[in-house]
């Protein structure tokens, strides 16, 4: 690991071990609800590691930090400590931000089966673009979908200002998936997009089972393959 690595994956465990604080302290003033809430989203800031132990994939630590931020601000701070009553720009910073991840996440499913030995296919770039939106923008429907039923069933207040909340939300989960599926197809292009073409290098290198047989100029023929748009 380089010293950015190092200073991200310290970053991941202090959120973890904060979660681990609120559970004990959730614990010891006998808060039921809080304790299981909290115990909760520290299961889920593992999920990077259960994906990539089912996939047979490794993450990279940058992947894994951004889960745990994310898990950490919109469970934790956002709906337990009420940072979205708080800050009225909490709610837009989180909607924008897992729309990029998702959308990427979108980028990275179609990146490996473009390169699947075993499927004689090979996707153009703007489809890709076009997969990588549609996926970001999907999710963020069921967490609409996932806010109204926890508060038509369980009295939660997740929506907020009901329909204007959700539409809000939705526009800004396609403002974020917008902008991923942009980088995605630049990457495809051109191999270079910002921040996003050294994480996939990074995916590249740290999963030769995947690509084992292809080679950076492979990769790069590859590329040069998918018709110009």
């Amino acid at each position: 690991m380089d010293i950015a690595e190092k200073i991200q994956l310290v970053i991941s465990y202090i959120l973890r071990g904060a979660l681990l604080f609120a559970i004990g302290i959730a614990a010891f003033d006998e808060q039921w609800v809080n304790l299981f809430s909290v115990s909760t989203i520290f299961i889920v800031t593992f999920l990077p590691a259960l994906i990539s132990r089912n996939f047979k994939i490794v993450l990279p630590i940058e992947f894994d930090v951004v889960i745990v931020i994310f898990t950490y601000a919109t469970l934790y701070l956002g709906e337990l400590k009420h940072f979205y009553l708080r800050f009225t720009w909490w709610d837009m910073l989180l909607h924008g931000t897992s729309a990029l991840i998702f959308g990427f996440i979108g980028f990275l499913i179609v990146y490996i089966l473009n390169h699947e030995k075993r499927l004689e296919i090979r996707m153009v770039p703007k489809f890709v673009a076009l997969f990588s939106f549609c996926f970001s923008l999907a999710i963020g429907a069921i967490w609409e979908i996932f806010e109204f039923n926890m508060d038509h069933f369980f009295g939660f207040n997740m929506q907020k200002s009901g329909i204007n909340d959700t539409m809000k939300d939705l526009m800004l989960d396609g403002f974020g998936a917008i902008i991923a599926s942009f980088l995605g197809y630049l990457y495809l292009r051109r191999g270079e997009a910002l921040f996003f073409a050294r994480f996939i290098r990074k995916f590249v290198a740290r999963n030769p089972k995947i690509f084992q047989k292809e080679t950076p100029s492979e990769l790069e023929e590859a590329h040069s393959r998918l018709p110009n748009s």
